[in-house]
């Protein structure tokens, strides 16, 4: 019985399937979901008109940052761009969740900038755990020198073990809550004899920059002075009196004032321009012998020299040019040196050298001379200097150089090409696309701190020894490399020639075990000079993974410049690794203006982005 109420509803459950397939009806594709509407902000057009044209600005009531109504109807548009954003890529979820993993994983450890030594102290800025801002801070390196390391790139100062002995000089938390919760500092100096320090500070209210004093012996701010609108400040007579320039309601530097420390003497008008395109700028030599006073307009250039010794002395004239030049003035031991771009004879150039003349001379106007013969070929993109040595940052084409000079410079030599001087060539990596010098503050260290860009390597800063040579990684990402080498395994395709190279380029200090940390077996740079449509000739670099490699297949990103002829910063940047990875091709073009390029290689170049211009 059993048995046949079993059979029974089987035969039941057979019988109603066949039922449920006959009425059965195949449901209808649905369509995908209507993309979500983009927010538009509400138009509120305002009239302006100037220089004899009239237009409407429908959105000026996004800048009226005092308008509450206005803030508030902002609030609510920017909510509104979030929500669209999120709908409009929420199918690239993961995608978002798998990047944001890599490249936070390559994110620098270090909080902090590596200790500058400038006499008995070391200088940095670090950011503390959970603040938002930095605070600026030294230590005493000849009491500490067991908390200094720089045999690996990614250390420097020990700072957990040595935080009891720092001293904090300023908290640019604390400043945030003197000016409204904000703090953006504009230009700080330490006094020349490490007793005050000097900072303007933007003050949002009042829409300036606020200039202040703090005595770092007891950590308060100092009586005077008290300025706003301040845009330079320079330190004289060893750290008593402070200069510095103020603008007007326009924005225009036009006064020069010096403070004199430690007194109740009012500040004192150095230099008052009352012509409308005069701008002033006050800075002092490396050796704080002297100040420079520039006066740039459209008609010209001008350069003051002050004794820093006596401030409030007369100052006087000592070079002059056309307008839109550039001039930077040191001096050492008794010659004052002057880095210009001002024409020669009255033809333009566009590159800089470098003029000398005796602090004492008696002519006028003042005779300058050639310090190296002018040279197409090998352009001195940037000079600094210290009380033994000159330092040159050079460039042949795209190749870029560094090399020193002893100083004071032979009398019979000046005026000869720079080969002659005996330049002594200092070590750097393959590829480098930029030579930034350090702040190098310490005039009588014969240790000169450089940052050293490359399209595959991390920043590197390196402090160079112009006395014996020798140089050391201060700081670099090392952490990069380590990860880079786990996911491409070991180097098998770098060339032999490429192995040379950068052997060669270490051997100027075998004697310690320092590497690049380059990245170079894992990724290709290659230089082109390529044809654009009116057939001038552009720099282009291009950025590629050595195991993506696919001829004619890889997409590209491609980055261009259009504005008075800067070259792009092309710099290794951790973000662009994600896409290297994924076989994508990085390029650089250094264009003057907007034009369509193909590199000449076997890699062809999707344009994934336009070229960027003004």
């Amino acid at each position: 019985m059993r048995h046949l109420l079993t059979v029974g509803r089987r035969h039941l459950i057979r019988h109603r399937g066949i039922v449920q397939v006959a009425n059965y009806k195949p449901q209808k594709v649905q369509p995908p979901p209507s993309p979500p509407s983009q927010p538009k902000p509400p138009k509120k057009p305002v009239s302006f008109s100037l220089h004899g044209e009239s237009w409407e600005d429908e959105y000026n009531w996004m800048s009226q940052l005092t308008d509450r109504v206005a803030m508030r109807h902002m609030d609510v548009y920017m909510e509104q761009e979030e929500k669209y954003t999120e709908a409009v890529m929420s199918d690239t979820e993961r995608l978002q969740s798998k990047l944001q993993s890599e490249m936070a994983s390559r994110l620098a450890a270090e909080l902090s900038t590596p200790p500058v030594r400038w006499g008995p102290w070391l200088y940095y800025r670090r950011v503390e755990e959970g603040k938002q801002y930095p605070v600026l801070c030294r230590r005493l390196a000849s009491l500490h020198e067991e908390f200094i390391s720089n045999k690996s790139p990614a250390a420097g100062f020990d700072f957990t073990s040595g935080k009891k002995i720092e001293q904090k000089l300023l908290d640019h938390n604390r400043e945030a809550e003197r000016f409204g919760g904000y703090a953006y500092e504009e230009k700080s100096e330490i006094s020349p004899d490490h007793r005050y320090l000097a900072y303007t500070m933007f003050d949002k209210d009042n829409d300036c920059f606020k200039l202040s004093v703090r005595d770092l012996n007891f950590g308060s701010l100092c009586s005077k002075p008290h300025a706003d609108r301040v845009s330079s400040i320079a330190w004289a007579k060893n750290g008593q009196a402070l200069l510095y320039v103020v603008t007007n309601d326009k924005q225009r530097p036009f006064r020069l004032y010096c403070s004199m420390l430690g007194t109740d003497a009012e500040d004192v008008l150095l230099m008052d321009e009352s012509q409308e395109n005069v701008h002033l700028s006050i800075r002092h030599t490396k050796d704080y012998q002297f100040l420079t006073v520039n006066a740039f307009s459209i008609q010209s250039s001008k350069v003051f020299l002050i004794n820093a010794a006596e401030p409030l002395s007369d100052m006087t004239l000592v070079w002059e040019s056309e307008a839109n030049v550039h001039c930077i003035i040191e001096h050492h031991q008794g010659y004052l040196y002057l880095f210009t771009d001002a024409s020669i004879q009255g033809k333009p150039v566009d590159h800089h050298y470098l003029l000398y003349s005796p602090v004492d001379s008696s002519c006028s106007p003042r005779n300058w001379e050639n310090v190296f013969v002018n040279d197409q070929q090998l352009i001195i993109e940037d000079v600094d200097y210290c009380n033994s040595h000159m330092l040159l940052v050079t460039r042949e084409g795209r190749k870029y150089g560094l090399c020193s000079i002893p100083l004071p410079l032979a009398n019979g030599k000046v005026g000869a090409p720079l080969k002659e001087f005996n330049p002594q060539p200092l070590p750097l990596p393959d590829h480098v696309s930029q030579i930034l010098p350090g702040p190098n503050s310490d005039f009588y260290s014969s240790t000169m701190r450089c940052t050293i860009t490359s399209p595959v390597m991390p920043d590197a800063v390196v402090d160079y020894d112009l006395k014996s040579g020798k140089w050391i990684i201060v700081q670099q990402q090392n952490l990069l490399y380590e990860r880079t080498r786990v996911l491409y395994g070991s180097a098998s395709s770098i060339s032999s020639s490429q192995k040379s190279s950068i052997s060669k380029n270490l051997s100027g200090n075998e004697d310690d075990d320092i590497t690049w940390n380059d990245l170079s077996d894992y990724y290709a740079c290659e230089e082109y000079e390529v044809s654009s449509y009116d057939g001038v000739s552009i720099p282009l670099t291009i950025l590629y993974s050595r195991n993506k490699k696919k001829n004619g297949e890889n997409p590209g990103l491609l980055h261009g410049h259009g504005a008075y002829g800067e070259i792009l910063d092309k710099r290794w940047r951790n973000e662009l690794k994600s896409l290297l990875d994924r076989g994508w091709v990085i390029a650089y073009a250094d264009v003057r203006s907007v034009v369509h390029l193909f590199a000449p290689s076997t890699i062809s170049i999707y344009l994934a982005l336009e070229l960027m211009t003004f």
